[in-house]
């Protein structure tokens, strides 16, 4: 079942992002859980790309770009994995659209690149009517608050391909940069400084994890979450917590000078994200403390018995998105950051490789 494509047909991309591996299931272990434990095998997903890099040379950034004109055209594709399970188990479903459009959106922005237009594709056994209308409009509220357009998309009803009253969804974001304005990270330098853009939660990678620590606690998902600041929420709720999209205030921080490079804080942390957008021979160092992490996290850390390495390494820690800025527009970005969403400084570019955590 189709839903409308407006879109003219393109010459094929130059460049190509295929740069996370989806994975449930498999995987063993009671103590000091571990996201391979829970079936996903990060070191397997780079692997691939590697490999994916020798036939298709240029992967490797959050966004594919697509040279036109005197733009580039910026897209990124992506789903919201096992989060799903917690939907169909929670019957949340008015947000988790949301999460769909952030994971391309915030990707794509990375680059300095405005959302143009969003598709999506929603898949199922037998269609549910109220509950699908119910995804399409967190779609909707995603797209608005990106302030780009839902192009279109595909419904497609396949009967006996997933369990009955569940479904699938995957999407891709295209927006658009001047090639003068590109964000690339070419510029950066040790003495830089690397600025938190707080998350909402665990946003949407790390589940398959979430889910493993979830079935050892001994918690169900209406259970509270433990050690909340005395604010009382259950734990399904806040795990559902839709991702934020981070479009026009990163956009906007751009636009006032000084970003050098962004990194989206999704599946691989902070340990694999924050390297990509840095120059050979550069790493971070993050400051451990210079912000408080959620509650989610500290529970998940506990209840699972995950180390530290992994916990950095699987999830964002309350830190959606890094930006790396010079040192003189810091101060001015902190500033104006505490006005709203709030910022952080987290940590300095150093001369290295990797993420070093102080």
């Amino acid at each position: 079942m189709g839903r409308p494509l407006r879109l003219p047909a393109v010459a094929r991309s130059r460049r190509i992002e295929r740069l996370r591996i989806s994975c449930s299931g498999g995987g063993s272990g009671s103590r000091g859980l571990t996201y391979k434990d829970a079936g996903v095998d990060i070191d397997a997903g780079s692997e691939l790309v590697r490999r994916i890099a020798k036939l298709a040379p240029g992967i490797g950034g959050f966004g594919g770009l697509f040279p036109l004109g005197d733009s580039y055209l910026v897209a990124g594709t992506d789903g919201v994995g096992t989060k799903l399970k917690l939907a169909f188990e929670t019957g949340i479903h008015d947000t988790i659209g949301i999460d769909l459009v952030a994971m391309s959106v915030n990707d794509i922005v990375t680059s300095g690149a405005k959302p143009l237009f969003f598709l999506d594709y929603f898949a199922t056994s037998s269609l549910d009517v109220d509950l699908a209308e119910k995804v399409i409009k967190g779609i909707i509220d995603g797209c608005q608050q990106s302030d780009c357009v839902l192009l279109g998309g595909e419904t497609a009803e396949m009967p006996d391909f997933y369990a009955s009253g569940e479904y699938d969804l995957s999407g891709f974001a295209v927006g658009i940069v001047k090639r003068d304005e590109v964000i690339n990270g070419k510029n950066i330098e040790a003495g830089d400084v690397l600025i938190g853009l707080p998350s909402s939660g665990v946003h949407s990678n790390g589940f398959s994890l979430v889910r493993r620590v979830l079935a050892q606690s001994g918690l169900s998902l209406n259970d509270q979450l433990p050690n909340n600041n005395g604010k009382p929420i259950r734990l399904g709720k806040a795990l559902m917590a839709p991702t934020v999209i981070y479009v026009n205030q990163v956009l906007d921080i751009i636009s006032k000078g000084g970003v050098k490079g962004i990194a989206h804080i999704t599946g691989g942390g902070f340990t694999d994200n924050i390297p990509r957008v840095f120059p050979s021979g550069l790493g971070a160092k993050i400051f451990t403390d210079s912000w408080e992490i959620p509650a989610v996290f500290k529970w998940l850390k506990e209840a699972g018995g995950v180390e530290d390495d992994e916990m950095r390494r699987t999830f964002n820690m309350g830190i959606g998105m890094v930006l790396v800025v010079s040192s003189n527009a810091a101060a001015r970005i902190l500033s104006e950051c505490q006005g709203s969403s709030g910022a952080y400084r987290i940590g300095d570019v150093i001369v290295g490789d990797g993420v070093e955590y102080v």
